[in-house]
């Protein structure tokens, strides 16, 4: 007697095989730690996952706390080490206080969910990283979606808004084409219309801004009282974890009813000495962010593309397939880059995207010039 129901993931091959058949088919790519590859893709903006202070200032965190936080923040998982963290990202990036969640992604869907909900309207850019759209998502507040970098668009829909509570949020460096948010245009539309402005500053910090201190420190808006930051540990600081700075106040709230910061097992003291000791080689050599920038230029021009803001270079290619075999032909010739590709990016803008880093050398970055003009002027990318 054949079965009444099909099995319940018997509509997996099909969905694996019409992906496979656009192109968006995608696979994990283990790394050896020893392979001898450039690394053009990880986020390492500043070069500091592997310093032997940051490592250090982990590997002391783990003997002193052990492995993990053992609970949540509000449990077991809140040391003396976290809260030295907190003030040290408030005091580093100019907000009035901080508060550290286990990565970024847990970051903005804590701060979008805990400072809008039912009735609220959010304003998020096009662009927005997928854990803000998430966090959009699960805010269950009227979300209104604008294109990107549009501030007439955000201050239209601000001005037709039928709702008290009001945010923006934005990236200010955005995570695929490495450009910038208009965030002093965009404070002033919020502050007009009395909306809160959230930026996520992931691809900013140690990047943009004096020594590093993010786009919002370089544009004079770091610890407004109706701005609120959100930030990764796990790219220019080299570990892993994440926080959100603003005001005390905001902070307080989010404690009180942000689940992804109540609910979650805190930010591992590895982690968390990690940190530390990054933001302490950042103060202490404030010329990284500087090299980064100089390194990515660098980058573009080998490319053939116009040198961005920040330490992400995006090289468009259209195509999918074409995407994947470039970043295919350039790791087999030591050089592993970055494919985004839908739904990462819009359709018919599938890229290569480069991650430059301070401590390239000279080397390196022509080595990278000669394979990436070997490999992509043939496909007529460059």
């Amino acid at each position: 007697m054949a079965a009444p129901f099909p099995h319940p993931l018997a509509w997996l091959d099909p969905h694996a095989a019409h992906r496979r058949a656009a192109g968006l088919r995608r696979e994990l790519s283990p790394r050896a730690a020893d392979e001898a590859v450039l690394d053009l893709a990880g986020n390492d903006y500043l070069g500091l996952a592997n310093d032997p202070r940051v490592i250090a200032g982990a590997v002391a965190a783990v003997r002193m706390w052990g492995a993990g936080a053992t609970g949540s923040r509000l449990v077991t998982g809140t040391t003396t080490l976290h809260v030295e963290l907190e003030r040290a990202l408030a005091t580093f990036t100019g907000f009035a206080d901080a508060l550290v969640f286990s990565s970024g992604y847990a970051a903005n869907l804590g701060v979008l969910a805990a400072l809008s909900g039912p009735g609220a309207l959010v304003v998020s850019d096009a662009a927005n990283h997928a854990s803000i759209v998430d966090g959009c998502r699960l805010s269950r507040a009227r979300v209104g979606v604008v294109p990107h970098g549009d501030v007439g668009a955000v201050d239209a829909a601000l001005t037709a808004r039928t709702e008290a509570r009001v945010l923006v949020v934005t990236e200010s460096v955005d995570s695929v084409d490495g450009g910038t948010a208009p965030l002093r245009e965009l404070h002033a539309a919020c502050r007009a219309r009395g909306a809160l402005l959230v930026v996520d500053e992931a691809h900013a910090l140690g990047v943009r801004g004096p020594g590093g201190r993010g786009l919002l420190a370089e544009v004079g808006l770091a610890g407004a009282d109706d701005v609120v930051a959100t930030v990764t540990l796990s790219k220019a600081l080299g570990g892993q974890g994440g926080a959100v700075l603003g005001p005390g106040a905001v902070v307080a709230h989010l404690v009180d009813t942000a689940r992804p910061f109540i609910f979650d097992t805190g930010l591992a003291p590895a982690a968390v000495g990690a940190a530390l000791a990054a933001l302490d080689v950042l103060g202490a050599e404030p010329e990284r962010p500087a090299a980064a920038l100089r390194h990515a230029a660098a980058l573009a021009a080998a490319a053939g593309v116009p040198a961005p803001p920040s330490a992400v270079v995006p090289v468009v290619v259209g195509d999918p397939e074409v995407a994947v075999a470039q970043a295919r032909r350039l790791l087999e010739r030591g050089v592993r880059v970055g494919c985004f590709r839908p739904p990462s990016v819009p359709e018919g803008t599938s890229r290569l995207r480069l991650t430059a880093r301070a401590t390239l050398t000279d080397i390196e970055l022509a080595r990278a010039d000669e394979v990436l003009a070997d490999v992509l002027a043939p496909a007529g990318v460059r």
